[in-house]
């Protein structure tokens, strides 16, 4: 039987393997969400290089947020990762979940980052 980790470990690996066929040179945008906050980092995979990165740990936000795991939290995320990304010229990336299913934080995230400007 396989654990939770090795279950997780697939999972992301087959997101991640779809991604590639579909990205046609597109940088990805990668989120994990932890208990406590939320990441999302815009990387290009051809270069190997994180061109934009957002998290609930930034300062920015850090003093806004009532906490870093929420909804709320996530979509303050979100729209800072798109202004980054228009400041750094990027407009077009490929979503990249992770293991984690399309729900609350991280749809409140991608949502954001739509809204700020980005198109996946």
């Amino acid at each position: 039987m396989a654990s939770r980790k090795d279950t997780l470990v697939r999972r992301a690996s087959r997101v991640r393997r779809q991604i590639k066929a579909v990205a046609n040179g597109r940088p990805r945008l990668s989120v994990h969400r932890s208990s406590k906050n939320i990441y999302a980092q815009i990387i290009d995979d051809v270069a190997g290089k994180t061109i934009a990165s957002a998290s609930t740990l930034d300062t920015d936000l850090r003093s806004s947020l009532k906490t870093g795991a929420d909804t709320e939290a996530a979509t303050a995320v979100g729209k800072l990762l798109a202004e980054r990304a228009s400041k750094a010229g990027i407009k077009d990336v490929v979503f990249d979940r992770g293991a984690f299913i399309y729900h609350g934080r991280i749809k409140a995230l991608a949502e954001a980052a739509r809204e700020g400007g980005l198109n996946f």
